[in-house]
């Protein structure tokens, strides 16, 4: 039962020009985008982490450079193109501005689960979030057998990758996904267990220590750890 922390990369070139970047090539962090990856690094100082994967998206590689640098025992990041962005298609670098008058749109809105972006690279928003939540109980899985049920991990991915894994841990249908919102260099967290997901924050960009694993009496079983605490969690 690790837990999970999605960050979002940091704001890039196309973020502050309003343009959709897909996988065009050359998108890198812009001046505050790289002062947020600085910033991650202080936030998750007194989080132990023992694994890191990216998207390859040069974005998210850059987010997670300055943490790495300061936990050279990590390596990686493990690349993993599952949690890549979506594939827009022929919406690749266009102006969201511009976007927005298009008849597609509003499915986008409106019924994502239905939306398939345009041209022979154009990928379902519903294909996107099977690959992405596939890649992260995956990963999931694996971190717990290698590292123990109290492990924490990190993945860096994009603002619709996080979006669509938090519905699917919240149990929601991908039509309800755009009620979730995930900014620039925020950190979500979900803790999985064999009975339920919990989502533990959602686009946080304050501390993190709270989030280091605290102990779990030896008594508990997997059945108790999945329970929801009755009446709120006590923060202890």
């Amino acid at each position: 039962m690790p837990t999970l922390l999605l960050v979002r990369h940091g704001r890039s070139t196309a973020n502050s020009s309003g343009v959709l970047a897909g996988w065009s090539p050359g998108v890198d962090l812009d001046d505050e985008g790289r002062e947020q990856a600085a910033a991650l690094a202080a936030r998750l100082a007194a989080v132990p982490l023992v694994r890191v994967v990216s998207s390859p998206l040069d974005r998210c590689r850059q987010t997670v450079q300055p943490l790495l640098a300061t936990r050279p025992e990590l390596g990686g990041p493990d690349l993993d193109e599952r949690i890549g962005e979506c594939r827009y298609g022929d919406w690749t670098g266009r102006p969201l501005a511009e976007l927005a008058k298009e008849p597609l749109w509003r499915t986008v809105q409106d019924h994502p689960s239905a939306a398939v972006f345009p041209g022979p690279e154009g990928e379902a928003l519903a294909e996107m979030s099977r690959r992405a939540v596939e890649a992260v109980r995956e990963w999931d899985a694996r971190v717990a057998e290698e590292h123990g049920p109290e492990a924490v991990w990190l993945a860096c991915a994009h603002g619709d990758i996080i979006k669509a894994v938090v519905a699917d841990a919240l149990g929601l249908h991908l039509d309800l996904f755009q009620r979730i919102s995930a900014d620039p260099a925020s950190v979500t967290a979900i803790r999985y267990t064999p009975l339920r997901p919990f989502l533990l924050r959602l686009g946080d960009t304050g501390d993190l220590s709270s989030l280091a694993p605290r102990s779990v009496p030896s008594h508990e079983d997997a059945r108790q750890q999945s329970d929801a605490v009755v009446g709120g969690a006590t923060g202890a």
